[in-house]
């Protein structure tokens, strides 16, 4: 058996007004957004604190292959060293090393170039949105 009475959501009805009614709807609309971003706030909390960690992991692994490289140049040192004169050698190792500089500068320099400074797509899709605003039956 309910403990509500059978008439209470007749007489409920009767005494909120339509005002009241559309308050309170507000009022839990409010409530929910409300409850909403604070949810979404949180969600990208994590998710930063996630992306945080794993670009650590990639500098990490940066600094990693930097040795990597570097050791191995002086082992390419050496190696060259037991066949002729070690300065020589350096200067190899060295030379390879200024050739792979200058083809990634280039190559960054080109793609670089094709980089546009403003959001073009955006830009066009705000006039059109402006134009609408102004005329929205056309």
């Amino acid at each position: 058996m309910s403990s509500i009475p059978s008439n209470s959501a007749e007489s409920h009805g009767r005494d909120g007004s339509v005002g009241e009614l559309l308050s309170a709807v507000t009022s839990d609309i409010q409530t929910l957004f409300r409850q909403e971003v604070e949810l979404a706030k949180t969600e990208v909390k994590q998710e930063a604190t996630k992306a945080g960690k794993a670009a650590g992991m990639y500098g990490g692994a940066g600094f990693a292959g930097y040795m990597v490289l570097l050791f191995l140049s002086s082992a390419a040192v050496l190696g060259l060293a037991n066949v002729m004169d070690g300065g020589w050698a350096a200067l190899i190792v060295t030379a390879v090393w200024a050739v792979i500089a200058a083809v990634l500068y280039q190559r960054g320099r080109t793609q670089m170039r094709t980089v546009a400074p403003k959001p073009e797509q955006t830009v066009e899709t705000m006039k059109e949105n402006a134009q609408w605003a102004r005329h929205p039956t056309r």
